[in-house]
């Protein structure tokens, strides 16, 4: 059996890839995780008294910590990280801190372990704008915010550290994620709670920006194969599905699955440095591994809807602290009449 560390295992996709792999019972699973507010003990609910699976509360800066968990590990999955666009703008301190510090961290506690297998999850939003195509390993990054840059600055140092110490990393670069489980700041979790609660949802801008969207269990299912795939070491995957959808697109959606008026879509000011496109070629991936999506949007996000709906125990005390006072922050007083208008 083995000895695999999951950084930023209470996260939304962090805790996708750990009950993957607990499920299959292959591995003990050792979870690093500071319990941020996007850290939830309640990701995990059912494996908790798992025997395979050991939690330590605790932050990837902390070398000692790092050096201590991956001491007899055999693997790192690295999901550690500050994520959310919004947040980065109104403080970016934290992102350099823990994006970047953190993964240097991460890097040198499984460098100093001689772990067989590091794989860092990296973002297409280190490419910027996809250039009138879906963004390829090749490209240039061309980061348009500080979270993006974070994440930039991290895949670079993890690529340094194949080239300078021979360590063996995989980097992942996947599109927008969804599915169950995910914070409620996020776009999808963030339009169908806010239905639900016959809340107007935040449209920035037009509504007309574009991501490529991927079902999280997909996203897990990719990373599952680059953790065990021969000669990859040192080289860069993009993960996407071919599933663009703008914000509109998605809005109307969830509120024609909810039976809800369109005219719960309220235009807010856009933000510094939206990114009009967001895409990924995963034309890699699928070659070297065979890896395929198998959970289209139009099949996933109704089963997300509905996850929400039947979950209010789970994402209702979220939205009830500390979140309120972000979204006063972030969207009090920013709407305009109509997102239709």
């Amino acid at each position: 059996m083995a000895r695999l560390v999951v950084t930023g295992g209470m996260g939304f996709i962090g805790s996708c890839f750990v009950r993957r792999r607990l499920a299959a019972g292959k591995d003990e699973v050792v979870v690093v995780d500071k319990l941020t507010y996007a850290g939830n003990p309640n990701n995990l609910k059912e494996y908790k008294d798992d025997r395979n699976l050991t939690f330590v509360q605790g932050d990837v800066c902390d070398r000692k910590l790092m050096d201590r968990v991956t001491k007899s590990a055999d693997a790192l999955v690295h999901f550690a990280a500050e994520t959310h666009v919004d947040r980065s703008i109104l403080e970016a301190g934290d992102f350099v801190r823990t994006d970047v510090m953190g993964t240097w961290s991460v890097l040198e506690a499984s460098r100093k372990n001689e772990l067989d297998r590091v794989l860092i999850i990296s973002t297409d939003e280190v490419y910027g704008e996809a250039p009138g195509r879906p963004s390829t390993e090749l490209d240039p990054l061309m980061p348009k915010s500080p979270y993006a840059a974070s994440k930039a600055g991290a895949d670079r140092l993890t690529f340094s550290y194949f080239t300078t110490y021979g360590l063996p990393v995989v980097i992942s670069r996947c599109a927008n994620n969804f599915g169950p489980y995910q914070h409620p700041e996020k776009l999808i979790p963030l339009f169908v709670t806010n239905a639900l609660e016959d809340t107007p949802l935040p449209v920035y801008g037009t509504g007309t920006n574009t991501r490529d969207w991927v079902h999280v269990e997909d996203h897990c299912a990719a990373l599952d194969l680059l953790l065990k795939a021969d000669r990859v070491e040192g080289e860069t995957f993009n993960v996407g599905a071919s599933a663009e959808r703008s914000i509109l697109q998605i809005g109307e959606a969830i509120l024609e699955a909810l039976a809800k008026p369109k005219s719960l879509l309220q235009r807010v000011p856009d933000r510094p440095g939206h990114v009009v496109r967001h895409a990924v070629d995963w034309t890699k991936l699928r070659d070297r591994t065979g890896w395929m999506p198998k959970t289209t949007f139009e099949i996933g996000l109704p089963e997300t809807i509905d996850w929400y709906r039947a979950n209010e125990w789970w994402w209702r005390p979220i939205r009830a602290g500390a979140f309120r006072d972000y979204y006063e922050v972030q969207y009090h007083g920013r709407r305009k009449p109509s997102a239709r208008g």
